[in-house]
């Protein structure tokens, strides 16, 4: 049985199209004498047209809620469609497990690969157990054992990014939250393999700059990439969360804008109306980036592979 298709706010126009689709579909289904396959078809035009309507004028406080959707496809989706042989592998040798970061070894293609990433859990069940997507000291420590394993092994490193930010509570603080993030940032930097990152929700702060410090860092069309969430944002500057659409707007944070600031290097389509409307189609389109963006270091030596990634977050700077 399907899942029941969940509506942000400014989809209500396309929300109660949909609806009444579902109605005649209904009535249809009930009395096979009655044809309803004009109307039905006509209905599903305007819905289309006004979703493409919608979608073709984001503003960036929405694209922010696009990204959050909760039906938008996760980590261990993307993993679990472009991954063969995936083989997990947890706990940092030093503290303990942090399932707020998913990794291994795996195959993508054909080809040996490191993955890994946050994941935001799609139930209840499974949020409370990733904690969110925020990972904890543990999980980047994970991160940095699972990098240079991958190093040492001369494999790839596909990270998947999507959280709204490392875990701010004490326990994370005493046991050296900044300093693992920033173990982690190095430990991308330092590595002789090629290394893609991929945005694919939310990309948020250090927690997201953890894995993301990439040779070539990809986005997705609707995700959102930022040092603070927008309502974190708001909070500072206006001392009011409300605000959040403002700050929005202001920190740059859309795949369009970091594209044109050079912070990014690509962005991947998405289906009209999101992700989550096509989840197949984000992930194959996700895959085809990566595919590509790997294909551009074959055969480059692994000094220059450092020295590439080092010169595009320098360059980063002097762009701005």
């Amino acid at each position: 049985m399907a899942a029941t298709r969940s509506y942000l706010d400014f989809e209500k126009p396309v929300a109660e199209l949909e609806a009444k689709l579902e109605e005649l579909r209904a009535v249809g289904s009930q009395d096979g004498a009655v044809s309803i396959s004009e109307e039905v078809g006509r209905l599903e035009a305007k819905a289309r047209q006004a979703l493409a309507e919608i979608y073709a004028a984001l503003t960036p406080w929405q694209k922010t809620q696009v990204a959050r959707h909760p039906q938008r496809p996760h980590f261990v989706d993307y993993c679990a469609g472009l991954i063969e042989e995936f083989t997990p592998l947890a706990g940092d040798r030093a503290f303990g497990e942090d399932e707020a970061i998913v990794g291994g070894l795996g195959r993508f293609r054909g080809r040996p690969v490191c993955v890994l990433g946050q994941e935001k859990g799609a139930t209840t069940e499974a949020r409370l157990r990733h904690n969110f997507g925020m990972a904890r000291p543990e999980g980047y420590r994970k991160a940095v054992r699972l990098m240079e394993t991958a190093d040492r092994f001369g494999l790839p490193v596909i990270a998947f990014v999507d959280t709204a930010g490392a875990y701010p509570g004490i326990e994370a603080e005493e046991r050296g939250q900044a300093e693992a993030i920033a173990r982690s940032t190095e430990a991308c930097l330092a590595l002789s393999v090629p290394n893609v990152a991929v945005v694919i929700g939310e990309g948020g702060s250090g927690g997201a700059i953890a894995l993301a410090t990439a040779n070539r860092v990809l986005m997705l069309e609707h995700a959102i990439y930022g040092v603070i969430s927008p309502e974190g944002a708001a909070s500072i500057l206006w001392r009011d969360g409300g605000r959040a659409h403002e700050a929005a707007t202001a920190m740059k944070i859309t795949a369009q804008d970091l594209l044109r600031l050079g912070v990014i290097d690509a962005i991947i389509p998405e289906a009209v109306g999101g992700a989550h409307r096509d989840r197949e189609g984000a992930i194959h389109a996700a895959g085809q980036a990566i595919a590509e963006s790997l294909a551009l270091f074959d055969g480059v030596d692994p000094a220059t592979i450092r020295d590439r990634r080092a010169e595009k977050f320098l360059e980063i700077g002097r762009r701005l």
